[in-house]
This record gives structure tokens, sequence and C-alpha cells, in this order.
């Protein structure tokens, strides 16, 4: 049996049977560029039309528009090259995420509010950056020659916008439901202070 797990394994290695030449043969075959992408456009349209029921009950006439929506963004490559971009940075970012929330439950405190906004802060800020480095790799450079000739407004827009729903989100009281901090808050709060 090792013997067998060997002759896999230099298989693999020189050149055959590994998990990315499969994927090389998948992206020569245009799976990735056309399968996939259409796959999910035709998924979210037949949804979206099914959920707002804008056809009524016939399912016929939302696979149709679907199928044709899904086709139709394929047509020129844009689509492509937009998911070649943005899933990659889409993973990146919740990896980030992911770590912080991880760190934030092992070491965070419930109570804390600071927490909670820092967890949206970085969110955000994550959406800004893959957004814009989707935008900017695919040949829509514009966007970063306006951010820094506006960034000054934005910003002030952006406090604006944020200053409505604090106070639109403040006067609303949400019933407070009990929280459970993690061990590691528990333990912190017994450590005493300098």
């Amino acid at each position: 049996m090792f013997e067998n797990l060997i002759a896999l394994e230099a298989y693999s290695y020189f050149g055959g049977g590994s998990i990315g030449n499969m994927l090389n043969t998948w992206a020569a075959a245009g799976f990735f560029d056309y399968i996939l992408p259409f796959l999910l456009i035709f998924s979210l349209i037949f949804g979206i039309l099914n959920r707002i029921n804008l056809f009524g009950d016939n399912k016929a006439v939302n696979v149709i528009v679907a199928l044709a929506v899904g086709l139709m963004s394929l047509q020129f490559g844009i689509i492509q090259r937009f998911f070649a971009e943005i899933f990659p940075l889409l993973g990146m970012a919740l990896a980030v995420i992911l770590v912080v929330l991880i760190l934030t439950g092992l070491f965070g405190d419930p109570d804390n509010n600071f927490q909670m906004w820092f967890m949206w802060i970085i969110g955000i800020v994550m959406i800004v950056i893959i957004l814009s480095q989707t935008i900017g790799g695919n040949g829509w450079s514009t966007f970063g020659y306006w951010l820094s000739a506006n960034w000054g407004g934005l910003l002030l827009g952006l406090v604006i916008v944020g200053l409505f729903i604090w106070l639109i989100v403040g006067n609303i009281s949400i019933p407070k439901q009990p929280k459970s901090a993690s061990p590691f808050a528990q333990g912190l709060r017994l450590v005493p202070g300098p």
C-alpha cells in the first residue's frame, strides 16, 4: 500500500493527476470564464425574479429571462475580468475579517460597544479596498484619480451620512438581549489592573 502512495505522489509531482492540472484543464475549457459566471448570474437573476414574483407563478418566463441575462452578460468579457478581480480579493478580505472575529470572540468583551464599531469599520474598509482594487484592475482607473482629488468632500459626506444614520438608529429602542462573554474575556475581567 505504501508503494501505491509513493507512486501516486510521484505521478502528481511529475505532471499528472494533480489538482492544479485539473484546474488548468477546466480553465482551458472555459469553466471559470463562462460556466461559473453564467451560473452565478443566472441563479441571482432567477432567484430575484422568483422572490419579487414579477411574472406570477410562471417559472418558465423567469428561466428564460435569467438565461438571456446570464448569456448576454458573458458576451464581451467584462464580467469575467470583474469576477477574476473581485473574488480573490473578497477571499482575502473574508480571511482578515475571520481572524478579527476569532480574536474578538476569544478576547472580546460583548458589553463593549467599541468592538462592535471596530468590526463595522474593518468591514467597511475591506469593502472599499476590494471595490477600489477591482475597479482599478478592470481598467476603470479614473476612480483613483477622482478619489485623490475629492477625498475631503467624500470624507465629509460620509461623516454626515454616518451622523444621520446614528441619529435615526439612536432613537430606535431595541430590547437588550443577554450577552454571554467568552471565558477569556471573563478571565481578563478578573485580572487586577495597574
